[in-house]
């Protein structure tokens, strides 16, 4: 078999619902349940969460280290360290002030340079969740007061880490949280390929959350 360069994409589809319901509605987050149509005219039950997208930031200083967080997640019953991220709380929310917001309130830092490092969709068999992970750069500390953090924030820690080093901890398998994975070797690939320069910038689109300016 001879290899050939072949751009792939994901492309948009949509099969036909007859019937959908909200069993469940949380504070956040929702789960429906679809009877959808398949293309041999059955028709089969999905539940799903209905989620209104996140951003996430992978913040690098001067010095190439990795802004991270150490947070306790309830459902895996475990403390990850993890990148800032955040809801898009308001429809049509611009995810870059989203994410600035979402920087400044966790490590309490800004950025001058930000760029759209990946979009990906975190657990799309059983969630139709939305995060636009993006690098951020020129950091410097925000004046004034800390924001006032509530519940599993209150006990969070924060660290400076070199790229390398959490690039081995994900093929080491001591690393887990989705964001941090995807954007230290999305960034790992950047840098040993076409540079920082070929990144999307950070208005780019955003099929999944369209977002107003």
């Amino acid at each position: 078999m001879g290899q050939h360069s072949q751009r792939l994409s994901d492309t948009p589809e949509e099969w036909q619902v007859t019937q959908t319901t909200t069993p469940f509605t949380g504070n956040k987050t929702s789960v429906r349940t679809d009877r959808v149509v398949m293309p041999d005219g059955s028709t089969v039950t999905r539940d799903y969460q209905v989620h209104p997208g996140s951003v996430a930031v992978l913040a690098l200083d001067e010095q190439d280290r990795v802004l991270v967080l150490r947070q306790y997640r309830h459902p895996v019953r475990q403390k990850l360290w993890e990148i800032p991220a955040g809801l898009l709380d308001v429809p049509g929310e611009n995810p870059l002030h989203a994410a600035q917001r979402e920087l400044y309130e966790e490590a309490h830092v800004k950025a001058e340079d930000w760029r759209v490092l990946a979009d990906v969709y975190t657990t799309p068999g059983g969630c139709d969740e939305a995060v636009r992970i993006f690098l951020a750069r020129e950091l410097s500390d925000v004046e004034g007061e800390r924001f006032e953090v509530f519940e599993e924030e209150a006990d969070m820690e924060l660290a400076r880490v070199p790229l390398p080093d959490l690039v081995r901890g994900v093929l080491a398998g001591e690393l887990h949280n989705n964001c941090l994975v995807v954007g230290a070797l999305t960034l790992t690939a950047v840098l040993a390929g076409e540079g920082v320069e070929s990144l999307r910038p950070a208005d780019a689109p955003w099929p999944a959350r369209p977002f107003t300016a």
